[in-house]
């Protein structure tokens, strides 16, 4: 049985660093899925194991944040937000400021994956109307959005596992990956300024509105904000997170302008089958015994993340291949008790990761698909110009601070 474990787990994972599996339409959620049903088929696991694999406050703390995203989403702010930004009467190395604060500001509570796919066209547009290159400013989006949401234990997907597994504490969480999630967004800035300064240069065109953008609706967005405030306070109570994120959830449903329907509509669903069906999959890779074993020759799984010199590069090699989520699933299942240092670690670092490469986040991929039907073409080695030295800097930053302040160890 572990040879077949084994070989599952391993298909699922390369077919993860590829995308998809060639000639067929099955993507990441699709493997994943078809991993947790071979794995079930096989009786690797029963229907009681899988469902004890599933981290259900892990999905339902994501299925939260979806619908508070969802409520911004249909109030018109996104793209409110992304037409102010193109329009905005400055210079470009202004305006490539805005989209880095507005991302990473957004992100930081917001699920960066919903804020570059709603803000990407309407940015687009805007700036095609002015005259300038959209491609450093989607550069910019997505690095932001990236380093923005390391930020918090609900800023990303891999966060909001690790601060459940880990039960850590959202305020202390901030404390230690605060700073250097700053310091990796003015890394995204200036590495995109840097080397996209001979084409940040004004024209004659002053700024125009890009198309028709529905209207604003002010008191949504209320209704979202104060959710907001709502979540962040009940995260100072001795509340779970899961229920607290459960509770304002319940208050967004209640609604007379917008039906329950068209709000779930806007939860990605996809998502959280693919987070199931890794849960599975992990689950049973662990139980195996083998991720535990090749840990420990690095002298133990605890002591071996713990470490800058092995987790930093796991982490970019990782995140870069697999994807940052699989990637920490699968370090938290060979490694199920680490420090609170070690998961804030790990956090910060398969986020920044993301940077590096196109296929190294999924906000990565959702701007170059969503800027492709708006006509503009971002490609690898585009983005990899900026990509690899911005998460350098950032890796850099944030090693320095971790390990200043005792997080962990060189």
């Amino acid at each position: 049985m572990t040879v077949f474990v084994l070989a599952v787990f391993a298909v699922v994972y390369v077919s993860m660093a590829i995308g998809r599996w060639p000639g067929l339409q099955i993507d990441r959620t699709g493997i994943a899925l078809l991993g947790a049903l071979v794995l079930y088929g096989g009786g690797a696991i029963d229907g009681a194991g899988a469902l004890a694999a599933i981290d259900f406050p892990t999905l339902a703390i994501l299925f939260g944040l979806m619908v508070l995203s969802a409520q911004f989403a249909a109030s018109g702010f996104y793209d409110w937000t992304s037409q102010r930004i193109a329009m905005a009467d400055a210079a470009p190395s202004l305006v490539l400021g805005l989209v880095v604060v507005t991302a990473g500001g957004l992100s930081t509570i917001l699920a960066n994956d919903v804020v570059v796919f709603a803000m990407t066209p309407l940015l687009c547009r805007g700036l095609l109307g002015r005259g300038w290159d959209p491609r450093p400013f989607l550069i910019a989006l997505a690095g932001a959005a990236n380093a923005g949401s390391a930020a918090t234990m609900i800023g990303n997907p891999q966060n909001v596992l690790i601060g459940q597994v880990g039960k850590l504490d959202f305020w202390s969480f901030v404390v230690v990956c605060g700073l250097p999630a700053l310091f990796a967004l003015a890394a995204v800035y200036l590495t995109v300024w840097l080397t996209w300064r001979g084409r940040l240069r004004m024209t004659a065109a002053p700024p125009q509105p890009s198309g028709a953008v529905p209207p604003l609706d002010r008191i949504g967005v209320a209704k979202g904000g104060a959710a907001t405030l709502l979540l962040l306070g009940l995260f100072l109570s001795p509340l779970p997170a899961a229920t607290s994120v459960l509770l304002v959830t319940g208050c967004l449903l209640i609604s007379r302008r917008m039906a329950t329907r068209q709000m779930l509509s806007l939860v990605d669903w996809h998502l959280l089958v693919l987070f199931a069906g890794l849960f599975v999959v992990t689950a049973c890779f662990s139980a195996s015994g083998l991720p535990a074993r090749a840990l420990a020759e690095f002298g133990g799984a605890a002591q071996a993340l713990g470490h800058l010199a092995l987790l930093a590069p796991i982490s970019l090699l990782g995140s870069n291949t697999v994807g940052n989520v699989p990637l920490v699933m699968l370090l938290l299942s060979g490694a199920p008790s680490l420090t609170d240092g070690t998961y804030y670690a790990i956090a910060l670092f398969t986020t920044l990761a993301g940077n590096l490469l196109l296929v190294g986040s999924f906000a990565n991929i959702i701007v170059v698909e969503r800027a492709a039907q708006e006509g503009v073409r971002l490609g690898f080695y585009e983005h990899a110009r900026c990509g690899i030295p911005m998460t350098i800097l950032s890796f850099a930053g944030a090693g320095a601070w971790l390990l200043a302040t005792g997080t962990i160890r060189p």
